[in-house]
C-alpha cells in the first residue's frame, strides 16, 4: 500500500519502481512471496537501496510450501 493516498496500489513484481516507493518512505506493508524453488539467477530484489528494517508483521504458509511474510517498515 502506498501511504497518504487516500486508497490502496498493489503491485506485483519487483524492479526500479519498489525501489524507487521504499526509499522515499511510500510503503505502508511490503508482502514478500517465498516460493520453494531456486531459479539460480536474476537480480536481487532490493539492490542498491540503503539499509532498511522491517517488523514481520503476520507469516502465512499455504500447504504447497509457499510463504508470504507481511512486513511493515519500522519507524
Amino acid at each position: 500500500r502506498v501511504k497518504d493516498m487516500g486508497t490502496s496500489l498493489l503491485k506485483s513484481g519487483s524492479g526500479v519502481l519498489d525501489r524507487s516507493l521504499l526509499a522515499h518512505g511510500l510503503v505502508d506493508d511490503l508482502h514478500l512471496w517465498t516460493f520453494p524453488v531456486v531459479a539460480g539467477g536474476g537480480d536481487r530484489l532490493l539492490d542498491g537501496l540503503d539499509v532498511t528494517h522491517f517488523d514481520l508483521a503476520d507469516s502465512v504458509r499455504f500447504g504447497s510450501g509457499i510463504v508470504v511474510h507481511v512486513c511493515t517498515p519500522k519507524a
